[in-house]
């Protein structure tokens, strides 16, 4: 019977009956057909009701719609419908009105109404249903309107079937799915080629009435925003009944997709306004992956990383054998620490003539050779003791402050005359870092936890997908997780973390079997070694695993600072490591370079909260970033020699001193040129990222922070490279092969770092037209893949810093150069 005309059932006849005695002064309701439109008008004393009937047969679900039109405009007496259903009742009025931004209002004349569909029935035979449309208005005069009612014959989706349909404010649509026996879960995909008006999806559960309007559709369900393409995850174990809605809403307004708010005069309404704000969608419903492509992907992860497990024992395995078959030929004694090669007979390679290395004679570094000699070393010991002893209880030089001032300010410096203080002493104060950074692990880790926890309860308590930036089209739940796939890609960072880990604590104890046999070469001979700062780096690699798995929760503009604050470690203690290799004596203390970092992180929150539109932020941060680079280029220029004047004044003082001594009197060359074509590229750089700051204020602050930490990175990376091969230095195959995998992974990693799938730049409705579809296993996406990639690019950037200096393990530290 759909389409067509609705007879009575006899059945019926009393139920009329009771509708006409019911409708009063109204008369006795009109028997209605499908398919027809009606036309009449309505006052205060005279009212319509018309009734529709028809049966369903067993097992099926009917929906019908009703369409209404009124010419009127006046919002004083409106045209009032009711639906009276077997188990609820429907009502609106004509003209429909919708409340927006700052109490502005627009109105419908024409509105359509899916009415909630009747349950299916387990009788054998057809059930009879019946539907009582009421017109009425307070209007002391005639209204005129149009009603049309029909059956909705496409009304329950297919899987993999696509569906489409058009859309309004005053005219939204929702639909039926159930789920087929052998599928738990399913994606519901929505595209439309316009990107407004402004569209809501929802899914709710079969429950009348259904929430299909601008006011109330976040009242029940799951729902998001939506442009031009939109993604909802649904399980089955969610709906007991195996089945739900689908529903579509169109906002009067696009603000909320990000979209201008249209300028409106008060009091006058426009009859076309669902005319203009008409949405032409495209439903498709696919299932989702199966439980069995969760297993393959965490074996994937897992199996990944541990294979770098085995690599590690393969390589060390290999360097044991060649170690030992050398020390049986005579040619390296038998212990062999973290990688030391301490020969029988050491080289005592200096640096070829002409470099400016090699310019100054060896009596000017008598003092510092003395003091390195093996007759003035400490006898070894263990450093195993705890590091809780001050920083100035480590400086053990105070009786010879004057002879330090004159060493470190020659101008060529060699490894000898920044590693005099006793060694114990400076492990101590390296493997603060370790302790410290444990510390603020804990504290740091654990409210971000809570908060995120909290995230994600909000967002499945009260189904608002708007709050959390996932990839949507690939965005695999498990249990109360949204997005598991995106957690569980962190566990390369734990895992290459815990890695590098192991592979410090192998060297650090070979190196401490060779210090307890007092090997004098050692002691004397290459880069000292101190690793407090390689567990730091460790424990940074597995905090940023585990800061990002957290973040990736509920990604947002608010917790976005937890994914960076880590990586602005792990930035900053590999140049503190670089800059510590050749300047052991005079590196920064644990207490400084923390601090210096909670500056940073703290100025980052900053830059969420005023980065947005706030001038005076962008000023002040500038400002900041240039002073730090003079003061910190000012402490490297002078290896830590340059005194501040404790009256503030005194600095400008000093600091215009030194530019007339040093730039004035001797323009034609500086004392230490290579260290000042560092400095000058360095500042020109950050000078550089201050302006681009100041000028363009991009919105995402805490990037903007990471990207300068990771370009003076990178230049002083480049820079100590180029200055160990312009010393006639050599890189082992090792380390060699370490950079050519940083490189190329990093290459790699780059490139789906900026393959955008989503951004909290934006509305949530324009994030998701960036949502791709899963990229590997049917289970990972691109951003999953920058994670396995970038942590096998840190780790290969760790094991860089680790062996780069190897090859120096047999050369005199008096013949080591500083740079």
């Amino acid at each position: 019977m759909a389409g067509g005309v609705a007879l009575v059932p006899g059945a019926l006849l009393c139920a009329l009956l009771w509708g006409a005695v019911a409708a009063g002064p109204g008369g006795s309701p009109a028997p209605g057909a499908f398919g027809r439109v009606y036309r009449g008008a309505v006052n205060i004393s005279a009212e319509q009701v018309y009734a529709f009937a028809y049966s369903s047969e067993p097992g099926q679900v009917d929906a019908v719609r009703v369409y209404v039109n009124s010419s009127s405009e006046n919002l004083r007496y409106p045209v009032l419908f009711v639906v009276r259903q077997q188990k609820g009742v429907l009502s609106w009025q004509v003209p429909l009105i919708f409340r927006g931004l700052y109490q502005r209002t627009y109105s419908y004349q024409e509105v359509s109404r899916t009415l909630c569909p009747s349950e299916p029935t387990p009788e054998t035979g057809p059930s009879d249903q019946i539907i009582f449309v009421d017109v009425a208005s307070m209007a002391p005069f005639n209204i005129a309107y149009e009603l049309l009612v029909t059956r909705l014959e496409n009304f329950q989706l297919e899987t993999n079937k696509a569906f489409n349909f058009t859309a309004s404010p005053s005219q939204p649509q929702y639909f039926l799915y159930k789920f087929p026996q052998d599928v738990d879960s399913v994606i519901i995909k929505v595209v439309s080629d316009a990107v407004y008006p402004c569209s809501v999806v929802s899914v709710q559960d079969i429950v009348c009435p259904v929430y299909d309007l601008d006011h109330n559709v976040e009242f029940n369900g799951v729902y998001q925003s939506m442009t031009k393409q939109a993604a909802i995850t649904v399980q089955r174990k969610d709906f007991p009944g195996e089945q739900f809605f689908v529903v579509f809403v169109i906002k009067p307004e696009d603000y909320a997709c990000g979209g201008s708010v249209p300028s409106s005069i008060p009091g006058k309404f426009n009859r076309t306004w669902n005319l203009q704000r008409t949405k032409n969608l495209q439903v498709t419903i696919v299932p989702s992956i199966k439980k069995s492509v969760y297993v393959q992907a965490m074996l994937f992860s897992f199996l990944s990383f541990l294979s770098f497990y085995l690599g590690s024992v393969v390589v060390a395995f290999v360097y044991y054998i060649r170690v030992q078959r050398k020390a049986s030929a005579g040619r390296l004694s038998p212990e062999n620490g973290c990688g030391i090669m301490t020969s029988s007979h050491p080289i005592t390679a200096s640096t070829p003539e002409g470099s400016s290395y090699g310019a100054i004679d060896e009596s000017s570094s008598s003092g510092g050779h003395q003091l390195s000699s093996p007759g003035h070393r400490p006898p070894a010991s263990s450093d195993t003791d705890s590091s809780v002893e001050e920083e100035s209880d480590f400086d053990t030089m105070p009786e010879i402050e004057s002879d330090k001032n004159v060493i470190r300010t020659k101008v060529f410096l060699y490894l000898s005359d920044l590693s005099r203080k006793d060694r114990r002493i400076v492990s101590k104060k390296y493997k603060i870092y370790f302790w410290n950074i444990i510390t603020i692990a804990v504290f740091y880790a654990l409210p971000v936890i809570q908060l995120v926890i909290t995230y994600q309860t909000v967002v499945n308590v009260t189904g608002n997908q708007d709050i959390c930036y996932y990839n949507f089209l690939c965005a695999h739940p498990l249990g109360v997780l949204s997005a598991f796939n995106n957690i569980l890609s962190n566990v390369g960072h734990m895992l290459l973390g815990f890695l590098f880990l192991l592979i410090v604590l192998r060297r650090d104890v070979l190196h401490r079997q060779a210090m307890e046999m007092k090997d004098i070469y050692t002691l004397d001979y290459g880069i000292p070694k101190h690793f407090g700062l390689f567990y730091a780096m460790g424990i940074a690699l597995m905090m940023e695993g585990v800061l990002s798995a957290c973040y990736h929760v509920c990604p947002n503009y608010s917790n976005f600072q937890f994914d960076t604050s880590f990586m602005y470690m792990i930035a900053g203690l590999c140049m503190l490591k670089l800059y510590q290799t050749r300047h052991p004596d005079i590196n920064a203390s644990a207490y400084s370079a923390y601090a210096s970092f909670a500056v940073v992180i703290s100025l980052a929150v900053l830059g969420v909260v005023f980065g947005k539109n706030d001038m005076w932020f962008w000023v002040i941060s500038s400002m900041i970033h240039v002073f730090a680079s003079l003061a910190l280029s000012t402490q490297i220029y002078y290896v830590g020699r340059f005194k501040m004047s404790k009256c503030y004044l005194g600095i400008f003082r000093r600091a215009a001193m030194v530019l007339y001594t040093d730039c004035i009197q001797q323009c034609s060359r500086p004392m230490y040129m290579d260290r000042m074509v560092l400095l000058i590229v360095g500042n020109l750089v950050n000078w550089s990222l201050a302006i681009f700051g100041l000028v363009y204020r991009p919105r995402d602050f805490a990037s903007y922070i990471l990207g300068i930490f990771i370009c003076n990175l990178l230049l002083y990376l480049a820079f100590y490279i180029i200055m160990k091969l312009r010393s006639s230095e050599k890189l082992l195959p090792i380390p060699l092969f370490c950079i050519v995998a940083t490189a190329v992974v990093w290459a790699a990693a780059l490139y789906f770092f900026f393959q955008t799938l989503s951004s909290w730049e934006e509305t949530p409705a324009e994030s998701r037209e960036k949502n791709r579809p899963c990229i590997l296993l049917g289970f990972f996406d691109d951003h999953d893949v920058w994670h396995f990639l970038s942590a096998a690019a840190l780790f290969f950037s760790f094991l860089v810093l680790l062996t780069l200096d190897d090859d120096l393990d047999v050369v005199r530290r008096d013949k080591i150069p500083v740079f």
